[in-house]
């Protein structure tokens, strides 16, 4: 299991950072290895994200120094979204099959936590989000077609989109974390515009669906001092929580989005007048 440490960046000394200083401090890349545990421990909020594809053995969820713990959900939360062929996670001996896009909530306390695939041809693709938790709510597992649904956008804004919510209050309850997956419709390319902050909260946003040549432009900063980070096809980027939270895609795409911080309230967030925007 590898875990990489991303330090906070103040956004005094985020203005002053040049591309790749952008991208070695907020995208996550590589996130699918075949037959590995990939993982960014992110000091904002202590947030962790990464992927796990399992092959021809199972992989085990372990702890490390990074953690300083017994194992490593004792002091934390987790959620998953399989974006691959089928496999199973095995939570302290109780499996659960897991279907391309369902989901699971794994609580604070489960101790022995295995992935694997059912055929290292087509492996299962899990992309994860862990936070740190203070009380043990029971495992939760969530296909794609109990997620609960909201429809938002508009096609002359170029940006209708459905949010399905994994890990969220009107689904089950948990610590901190907050979890779901977004679609946007063909001809759709902006998500989260106009544009929000949340000082409370953090993400971290996972793209994929992109083909070969396509990308997204993901906007980061202050609202008055904006750069983007070009992500392509399955890689991650961090947006702290003095951040927009927007991007533009050279097509339609699909993206996790994983929150911590605060409070789990989807629409608590500070709307940004286009008039600010810099």
């Amino acid at each position: 299991m590898i875990i990489e440490i991303r330090q906070a960046i103040h956004p005094d000394h985020f203005t002053a950072m040049d591309t790749e200083e952008l991208r070695e401090n907020f995208l996550i890349d590589p996130v699918f290895v075949p037959g590995e545990v990939r993982m960014v421990y992110s000091m904002y909020d202590r947030i962790i994200a990464g992927g796990i594809v399992p092959t021809d053995a199972a992989l085990s969820l372990e702890t490390g120094p990074e953690l300083a713990t017994e194992f490593f959900l004792q002091r934390r939360e987790m959620g998953l979204i399989n974006l691959g062929g089928t496999g199973t996670i095995t939570v302290d001996g109780r499996t659960y099959p897991m279907k391309r896009r369902d989901g699971i909530y794994i609580g604070m306390g489960a101790r022995d936590v295995s992935f694997s695939s059912d055929d290292a041809a087509d492996p299962a693709r899990f992309y994860l989000a862990s936070t740190t938790a203070h009380h043990a709510y029971p495992t939760v597992q969530v296909a794609f077609e109990d997620a609960r649904r909201v429809d938002l956008g508009d096609i002359a804004q170029s940006n209708k989109r459905t949010i399905y919510q994994y890990v969220h209050p009107a689904i089950m309850p948990s610590c901190q974390l907050a979890m779901g997956y977004t679609i946007l419709e063909p001809a759709n390319i902006w998500n989260t515009m106009p544009c929000h902050t949340h000082d409370r909260r953090m993400e971290v946003y996972f793209y994929f669906d992109l083909e070969p040549d396509d990308v997204v432009f993901h906007l980061i900063g202050e609202p008055r001092e904006t750069r983007h980070i070009v992500i392509r096809n399955e890689q991650a980027v961090i947006s702290p929580n003095w951040s927009v939270h927007s991007g533009a895609g050279t097509s339609n795409y699909s993206f996790i989005w994983a929150m911590a911080g605060e409070n789990q309230e989807f629409t608590d967030m500070d709307a940004v007048a286009m008039a600010e925007l810099r």
